[in-house]
Formats: structure tokens, sequence, C-alpha cells
């Protein structure tokens, strides 16, 4: 089964001191990408929590942002008087450019801004860690049931697609025999409108099969129906170790699938069969896209 880089989760911890709460959100990229906000009480432990979760998060563009409450009111924490400083001069040149009146109370607005209380230094103690770490590796597992939930959607939709294709592989059938015959009648109707040139019929009959040869896509639509084969063994493989890892292969096997249909099209040398052609492309563009969210 296939999972979408695509995914939320979210986890907390709440006792009668304290709330530590994680939320982890993911979209599609190529590489890894995580982003960490973490409150000061856990600054020290980014790099050990960047590296317990990048295991599980494997790709994607992921953000996560951890919060730390003191229910209890037990960390020190003080006015932080040079933000409130800055926050009241920017108020006042805003009321004057606007023609507005200040309100008479500054104050309880300027409380409310950003950054207007600040904490002294603080760092969480052993248990604490231990909650956040907890708590991260169970937003990272929500977010994965997401992913999977998401890739469920992917799945359905990429059969859907490769079923297309096949089924308009099929319908080029009925043009091959009739193909061939319409392109020797208007080789031979262009060359006997030559005049006063001998033509050598044994050498012609040569050349005609050698340039129909050419034209011939029978490996062209083996190694296609091989490649749709294949795309769908891989979106059904099972994982033994964890439910990614098949983005990239669906890519590159997508770009096979695309070589061939391109062949196809070029030595086809059949309005019918172009038609075809193009409704495969417009059915591989959009596997193309969505392969790019496949975890």
């Amino acid at each position: 089964m296939i999972a979408s880089m695509t995914g939320y989760g979210k986890a907390s911890y709440t006792n009668s001191n304290i709330k530590i709460s994680v939320d982890i959100k993911s979209i599609n990229s190529k590489q890894l990408d995580l982003m960490l906000r973490l409150p000061s009480v856990f600054r020290e432990q980014e790099t050990y929590l960047r590296n317990k979760l990048s295991p599980l998060l494997e790709r994607g563009k992921v953000e996560i942002t951890v919060n730390y409450e003191d229910l209890a009111g037990q960390l020190p924490v003080k006015l932080n008087t040079e933000i409130l400083k800055t926050y009241k001069t920017e108020l006042e040149e805003l009321s004057k450019t606007l023609d507005l009146p200040l309100p008479t109370d500054l104050l309880p607005i300027l409380l409310r801004l950003p950054e207007a209380m600040k904490s002294e230094t603080y760092q969480a103690d052993e248990s604490e860690k231990n909650i956040l770490f907890q708590v991260a590796e169970s937003a990272a597992e929500e977010l994965m049931d997401s992913r999977i939930q998401e890739g469920r959607g992917l799945y359905d939709f990429f059969f859907e697609k490769i079923s297309r294709i096949r089924q308009y592989l099929e319908m080029t059938e009925k043009y091959e025999t009739g193909r061939v015959s319409k392109i020797r009648e208007k080789l031979e109707t262009q060359l006997s409108r030559l005049q006063g040139v001998e033509i050598d019929r044994g050498r012609l009959e040569q050349e005609l099969i050698f340039y129909i040869e050419k034209l011939d896509v029978t490996e062209e639509k083996q190694r296609l129906s091989s490649h749709l084969d294949y795309f769908a063994e891989t979106l059904g493989e099972p994982d033994e170790t964890n439910v990614g890892g098949k983005g990239k292969k669906l890519g590159f096997i997508s770009q096979e699938i695309g070589r061939e249909i391109n062949t196809l099209g070029s030595k086809s040398n059949d309005a019918d069969m172009q038609k075809i052609v193009v409704m495969m492309k417009d059915e591989l563009e959009q596997i193309k896209e969505q392969v790019l969210n496949v975890l």
C-alpha cells in the first residue's frame, strides 16, 4: 500500500502543572525538509527530536510546532519593556498616519501583542523532556495514519488511470492491420504518379517491407503493457519496514510509460491511433502530477 506525503497529526499531554502539545503537518517535497518550532524551554532538545522523528517522517516538507504552557504559573515571567516601547511608538505613528485617535488606555492592548511578556531562562527537566518525546512520537504516528488514509485515495486514483491507459492500448489493435495497408497503398499511389521513372518491383517490395517494419509498434505495445503491470504491482507491493519509499519508484516507472507512449505516437502514422495516444498522454499526465505526492 502507498502513503501520501500530505497529512496532519497532533497530540498533547496535560497535568495540573503543564500542558505540552505537538502539531505536525506535511506536504510533498523531494527530500525531508523538517522545520521545528520549539519554545525556549525545549530549545536544547531540537537535535534529539529531529533525529528521533526523521526516520518516521521519511520525506516531505514537514512543519512541527511544539507548545508549552505553564498552568501552575511557576515560570518566572516579566514584562518585555523594550518590545512594549516599540509597539507603543508604532501605534502612535500609525495613529498619525491614519488620522485616528489613540485609545485612552493603551496598556491592555500592548499586553495582548506578541512577546509582550517574556519568561526568564528555564530549561525543561528530565520528566518534561520525556513527555515531549512521547507526545511528539504520538503526533508523528497520527500523521502517518493520516498519510495512509490519503494514500488509499491515491491508490484508487492510480489504478483507475492505469486501467484507462490499458483500455486505450487495447483500442489500438483494430487499427493495426488497416494502418499498414493504408501506408502501403499511399506509398504505391505516390510512386505511380512519377512519370518516366522505371521501378524495380523487387527492390520496391524490399524497401516497402523495410519501411513498414520501422513503423511496427508491436514491441512498444508489449513494453508499455509490461510497464503498466509493473506500476500496478508496485502499488500493491507489501513493505516490511514502512509504507513509504514508493513515490520515486513510481515516478521512474511513469517516465518509462511516457517514453513508450511517445514512441507509439511517433510511429503510428495514423490519425485514429494518434488520437488514442493523446488520450493516453492525458491520463499519464494526471498520474505524474499525483505521483509527486506519494511518500
